[in-house]
C-alpha cells in the first residue's frame, strides 16, 4: 500500500469568523474523528490538498496526517466528506475518519459498468441501479472501485450484487439487488388520424321559424276540419252608407 502524506496541524481558532479568515489565507477547516480519539480541529493546507486531489486521490485512500504538534505526529485517515461553496466550488472543509490498519471498517465502494452490452446494440436501453455497495473489510483491502462487465446482457437480462466477486471482502449490500439491467426501447405510438371530416352540427332554430311552424301546423288543422282561412290583402265589404239608402227611397216614391 502506497502511503499518501498530508500536512496538517490542530486548529486553535474557531467560529465561522475565524474559518473565514484561514480559507482567505488559503488554508481549509477541517477535523479528525474515530478510534477513541476526541474530535480533532485541524487546520490543511489548500494548495497541498489541491495536490492531491488533481493527482487522483480518491475517498477511499488511506492519508496519513502528519501533525506537527501531537506526541504520535502520524494519523491514518480517510476522507470521508469534502464541503465545497455550491458558487464557486472551492473547498471549504474537510472530515477525516482516524482508522486502524489491522480492524475492519465499513465502507461504501463505488460500481463502474464496463463495455457495452448486446442488448443495447439490438436497440435496448441500459439502466445502471446502484451505484455504490456497502462492504466490509481492512482498511488496507479496501477496492478502489468494482469494475461489472455488462457486455452479455441482452434484453431482460440483468446483473445483481450477488454477481460481484472479491476476495477479502464482506459484501453487506443485498446480493439480489439489481446492479444494471438492459429494458425493452421505449416505442411512442402514434396519435391516431382525426376524422376527416366531422359531422354537420344541426340547423338552429330561430324563433321566427318556430312561431311559423307553429302556425302551419295549426293551419292544417283547421282545414283538416273544413274551415278555409279567407285570401290575404281581400278587403272586407264595405257596407253602403246611410245617405245612399235614402236617396234610393226617394226614387221610388217619385
Amino acid at each position: 500500500m502506497k502511503e499518501v502524506l498530508l500536512k496538517a496541524k490542530p486548529r486553535e481558532r474557531l467560529g465561522k469568523e475565524q474559518a473565514k479568515k484561514l480559507r482567505k489565507n488559503g488554508i481549509i477547516p477541517a477535523v479528525v474523528y474515530g478510534l477513541e480519539t476526541k474530535t480533532l480541529p485541524l487546520e490543511v493546507e489548500s494548495k497541498s490538498f489541491n495536490t492531491l486531489v488533481r493527482g487522483g486521490l480518491g475517498e477511499n485512500v488511506i492519508l496519513t496526517l502528519v501533525l506537527d504538534d501531537e506526541k504520535d505526529g502520524k494519523k491514518q485517515v480517510l476522507i470521508r466528506e469534502v464541503q465545497r461553496d455550491p458558487v464557486r466550488g472551492d473547498i471549504v472543509h474537510i472530515d477525516f475518519q482516524q482508522i486502524s490498519l489491522t480492524q475492519k471498517i465499513t465502507i461504501e465502494v463505488p460500481i463502474l459498468l464496463t463495455g457495452i452490452p448486446e442488448g443495447v446494440k439490438e436497440g435496448g436501453i441500459l439502466q445502471h441501479a446502484l451505484r455504490e455497495v456497502k462492504v466490509e473489510c481492512l482498511p488496507t483491502a479496501i477496492p478502489d472501485k468494482f469494475e461489472v462487465d455488462v457486455s452479455s446482457l441482452k434484453i431482460g437480462d440483468s446483473l445483481h450484487v450477488a454477481d460481484i466477486k472479491v476476495e477479502n471482502v464482506t459484501i453487506l449490500s443485498d446480493l439480489q439487488s439489481s446492479i444494471a439491467s438492459v429494458v425493452p426501447p421505449t416505442i411512442f405510438k402514434e396519435a391516431e388520424p382525426a376524422v376527416a371530416a366531422a359531422e354537420a352540427e344541426p340547423e338552429v332554430i330561430t324563433e321566427k321559424k318556430e312561431e311559423k311552424a307553429e302556425g302551419e301546423e295549426e293551419e292544417k288543422g283547421k282545414e283538416a276540419k273544413g274551415e278555409k282561412k279567407p285570401a290575404e290583402g281581400a278587403k272586407a265589404e264595405k257596407k253602403p252608407a246611410e245617405g245612399a239608402k235614402e236617396e234610393k227611397k226617394k226614387e221610388g216614391k217619385g
